[in-house]
């Protein structure tokens, strides 16, 4: 090349240096500026994906928390949280982004969730909606991505799981007692929904909900024991089941139900078989259902 200068791959050669152009230059420690450079090293993690992703999250008390945290974490950014509750201090113990001044002052679980996620990572996009989740209108589900269950109650979660299989969508319910903790996913049209696996009393609930007099009837629940371990155990088991969703791998999802049982240390996965008499697939057995 004319002048002393000859061509290199990246770059040109000349008086004794070689000239590399801007754009290819690597800056020392620039991996370590990108949050999620160790998440990018998953093979199959797509973190772009994940970035894109809509999540529809039912519930912010403690498993909502500690969801709403690994979401973000993971990078998820468009995060709708749904809870009608007020902070109290009972939940203090469990939730890491409630204090006391949002208990004293009775704060809306979700508005403060949703802002504390945004403070948490600020790239973040989650979005309190406070109303019943019995509430939640289709096309919330319809844009969804992946729907989430937090909840503490069998009607919520019933209504959860009938819309989110109307939508076609995948669903990942998650719930604890005391040391005892369930991930279940539901994957319409295919296998089983959570009211295939409730018993009998559970499903008298369903039913009420699903008749005409459903939406004028409250339940009342007792509250159940709380563990803040088995709630960080089973929060990482659905945000796992929600990046291999987005990322397109289906193949590695739960087949249905994963147990733990922490005062032993121990977990499986059992199979709940399709119960076509279920009031979710008696009520759509007539309305076809996309795929998720």
């Amino acid at each position: 090349m004319a002048g002393g200068s000859s061509g290199t791959r990246s770059g040109f050669y000349a008086g004794g240096h070689v000239w590399v152009p801007m754009e290819e230059v690597i800056r020392p420690g620039a991996v370590d500026d990108d949050r999620l450079d160790r998440s990018r090293r998953v093979e199959w993690l797509d973190i772009d994906a994940v970035i894109e992703a809509r999540v529809l999250m039912a519930g912010a008390g403690a498993l909502g928390n500690e969801v709403a945290k690994n979401l973000a974490l993971s990078g998820f950014r468009d995060i709708r949280i749904v809870d009608m509750d007020r902070i109290v201090g009972s939940n203090l113990n469990r939730c890491m982004f409630f204090n006391s001044d949002d208990a004293s002052t009775r704060r809306l679980k979700a508005e403060v969730l949703a802002d504390r996620v945004n403070t948490l990572c600020g790239d973040a996009r989650a979005t309190g909606i406070v109303r019943r989740v019995e509430e939640i209108p289709a096309e919330e589900f319809d844009a969804a991505d992946i729907v989430i269950g937090c909840l503490d109650n069998i009607a919520a979660r019933a209504y959860v799981n009938a819309a989110t299989y109307a939508a076609g969508k995948l669903y990942v319910d998650g719930g604890m007692d005391g040391l005892i903790g369930k991930v279940m996913i539901v994957r319409p049209p295919n296998g089983a929904c959570l009211a295939c696996g409730m018993n009998r009393s559970h499903s008298r609930v369903a039913d009420v909900r699903f008749s005409c007099t459903g939406s004028e009837v409250t339940f009342h629940e007792p509250r159940l024991a709380a563990e803040v371990t088995t709630t960080s155990v089973i929060g990482a088991v659905i945000v796992r089941e929600a990046v291999k969703h987005v990322s397109g791998r289906s193949d590695l999802l739960l087949s249905n139900l994963f147990y733990y049982d922490g005062s032993r240390n121990r977990s499986e996965e059992l199979e709940i078989e399709m119960n076509p008499d279920c009031a979710v697939h008696r009520e759509r057995q007539a309305t076809g259902i996309r795929n998720p």
